[in-house]
């Protein structure tokens, strides 16, 4: 693996890759370690554009759309940021390729292989080199976002669509198994900042 890694934080919404991909962050910072932080949809002026379209509550888009706006984001992303620290610095993402697959296609029901296809081409040898998935039940999940002050559009999906999205991240993960760490967001958060620390400085060292 790369000294300097893309490292993705995964997981359906309220499941806390947030807060750990900021914790994360202070590590490096601490340590005086380059990375370059980024979010999906978002990231670079043009990706934040999108991503407002994106997530808007009036927005009301066929899930084809839905898609290339993503990859739109993301493209924005690759071309001036992503291809310019590849292998240059460390790389944190919240949210990335793996999240188009378990939203666009175990959610949302479009061809896996248009998906693959696109991305490949977006990306073509950029490649995550670990991922920390982040898993919830439904009661953490409607407990947690009852408390957000304000929810974008994707907050405000039924419960089902979570679940058919998270089964999808857990059915990537097995494939990946070896790049991949399960956080189980329903324990005490301090539990997992040190798992995460700890597999942190496994990847930087």
């Amino acid at each position: 693996m790369s000294k300097k890694p893309i490292i993705a934080f995964e997981g359906i919404e309220a499941s806390g890759k947030s807060h750990h991909i900021s914790v994360v962050s202070k590590i490096l910072k601490k340590k005086k370690i380059p990375f370059i932080l980024l979010r999906e949809p978002g990231g670079n002026k043009n990706s934040e554009k999108i991503r407002k379209l994106i997530l808007k509550d009036d927005s009301n888009f066929d899930k084809i759309t839905d898609l290339l706006l993503y990859l739109a984001a993301r493209n924005e992303n690759v071309n001036s940021i992503i291809k310019k620290y590849f292998k240059k610095k460390i790389i944190l993402i919240d949210r990335f390729v793996d999240s188009t697959i378990a939203y666009q296609h175990y959610g949302m029901g479009i061809n896996i292989n248009i998906i693959r296809y696109l991305n490949k081409f977006l990306l073509k040898n950029i490649k995550v080199d670990f991922t920390f998935l982040h898993l919830i039940n439904k009661k953490n999940l409607q407990l947690r976002l009852k408390k957000r002050n304000k929810l974008n559009r994707y907050d405000k999906f039924d419960l089902n669509f979570y679940k058919k999205v998270q089964n999808g991240f857990i059915k990537i993960s097995k494939v990946k198994k070896k790049s991949y760490l399960n956080i189980d967001s329903n324990l005490d958060i301090e539990i997992n900042e040190k798992i995460i620390k700890k597999k942190i400085n496994q990847l930087i060292k």
